[in-house]
């Protein structure tokens, strides 16, 4: 990682959960680097590093972070599963063209962009697919289908002159986590297994996550051949998905979830609860979409060997070790 080391490096999203993973390690390798995010983060700010507080959709905001910059992780994002499709219009292609448009204009040659396995899932199982897999022919969520358009133009923006990776890590999980295990833990009392719960899924642990990108960021260096590449970043370690779920609530202290529910039943009730959801303009987010009624009753692995063979992604966190550290983590969270 030399060569990153001595490189200026900005951060979309940089006070996000992997945003601040990519800042934390790039800091500690002696980085400089700068974050690019709606709100200034304190925790940023004791690292050292330069902080530019704007919108990813606005144009001046991303220039204006592009300034003497050599190489970019662009990880901002609208996160799922549920919105206002031009909300995620804006922020996920919008927000990625003006990063595209911002390297063009000042001459930074390097892009790593985090995509996400969903923008190729089409409500089957895909178990052990690789980068080969088309995208589906109709999306049921705002944020694949935006995540999908936006992963296009960074590989339709590559060049001689701007040389990317897209990488799509699969259901990020570890301390410092806001938002997937945060979520699993607050509906503890309402979850319901959805399917019989054999269905297979690979998540991949923060440190594994930030590996990942770091790697993608030095191949670009001395394999420049590999501009414009997707890969697939996992633990490699395919599990029950409602095993995960119930090793998530075991480390909250929470008892697993024992209700079930049929697939086709929850995806009609998702169904419902879009209809109600659109038609009365609520804004939360409804316990049940048609989207994560087959995320949750399918399996969903990748093949990383591309990844591997590559870029040197090893996973070096198991899932067994995440798991310890994350009720770690949130055992010492309860006693602050």
């Amino acid at each position: 990682m030399n060569k990153v080391k001595q490189q200026r490096a900005l951060v979309t999203g940089g006070g996000g959960f992997l945003g601040s993973g990519i800042v934390k390690r790039l800091v500690e390798r002696g980085a400089k680097v700068r974050s690019l995010a709606r709100n200034v983060y304190p925790k940023l700010e004791s690292w050292g590093v330069e902080q530019v507080q704007g919108d990813i959709s606005d144009p001046d905001a991303v220039l204006q972070a592009c300034q003497d910059i050599d190489l970019v992780f662009h990880t901002a994002a609208k996160p799922p599963w549920w919105g206002a499709y031009e909300a995620y219009y804006r922020t996920n292609v919008v927000g990625t063209r003006n990063v595209i448009k911002a390297c063009q204009k000042l001459n930074i040659n390097k892009l790593i962009y985090t995509s996400s396995p969903s923008v190729v899932f089409n409500g089957k199982d895909m178990a052990g697919v690789d980068e080969s897999v088309p995208y589906p022919a109709k999306f049921h969520s705002p944020y694949p289908k935006t995540k999908a358009l936006a992963e296009q133009a960074v590989v339709s923006a590559t060049s001689p002159a701007l040389k990317t990776i897209c990488l799509r890590p699969h259901l990020i999980w570890g301390p410092e986590d806001n938002h997937l295990v945060p979520g699993i833990l607050a509906r503890a009392k309402r979850l319901k297994q959805v399917g019989d719960g054999k269905n297979l899924i690979d998540a991949v642990y923060i440190d594994n996550a930030v590996d990942a990108h770091l790697l993608a960021a030095e191949a670009l260096e001395v394999r420049p051949e590999l501009a414009g590449r997707i890969y697939f970043i996992s633990n490699n370690e395919p599990m029950p998905l409602w095993e995960v779920v119930n090793r998530f609530l075991a480390a909250g202290g929470l008892p697993p979830v024992n209700r079930t529910i049929p697939k086709s039943l929850a995806w009609t009730v998702g169904a419902l609860l879009e209809f109600i959801y659109k038609m009365f303009h609520i804004n939360a987010e409804p316990q049940m979409t048609r989207f994560v009624a087959a995320e949750l009753a399918t399996a969903h692995w990748f093949d990383i060997s591309a990844a591997q063979r590559d870029l040197g992604y090893q996973p070096r966190v198991t899932m067994a070790q995440g798991f310890d550290r994350l009720k770690q983590w949130l055992l010492d969270k309860e006693k602050r």
